[in-house]
């Protein structure tokens, strides 16, 4: 009788390892999920963010070239990269050596959109 109650009881134990061991993998498994939808969600949020930013910019051309010649889609492409670096602070130097151009061409490019935002700033003041 007594090993009938230490068997039983041996393997109470052993099933009770076993549940803790298999609940750990599971709660790891669950985890590395969320993970990669955590991932997954911050990654087209960037790229949410990446067009919406683009759209602004596009917007701001159309605006500014609304009563002048279409530019071509490289071009425009190019003023959309130069006024987000303008934008986020980069100077005309170093927007001119990233992209290649002479400094004046990035400035004459620019200038619309420069005397545009510092008359946004004068009317807020």
């Amino acid at each position: 009788m007594g090993w009938v109650i230490a068997i039983l009881f041996g393997t109470a134990v052993v099933l009770l390892i076993l549940s803790f061991i298999k609940t750990t993998h599971s709660k790891s498994q669950l985890e590395q999920q969320m993970e990669h939808v955590s991932i997954s969600v911050r990654n087209e949020i960037h790229e949410l963010e990446k067009q919406i930013r683009n759209m602004q910019l596009d917007a701001e051309i159309t605006a500014q070239q609304s009563g002048a010649m279409e530019a071509s889609a490289e071009e425009r492409l190019l003023l959309r990269d130069m006024l987000d670096m303008h934008k986020r602070g980069y100077s005309i130097e170093s927007i001119a050596s990233k992209k290649q151009l002479p400094s004046h061409e990035v400035e004459r490019m620019l200038t619309p959109y420069m005397a545009r935002s510092a008359e946004r700033g004068m009317v807020a003041q």
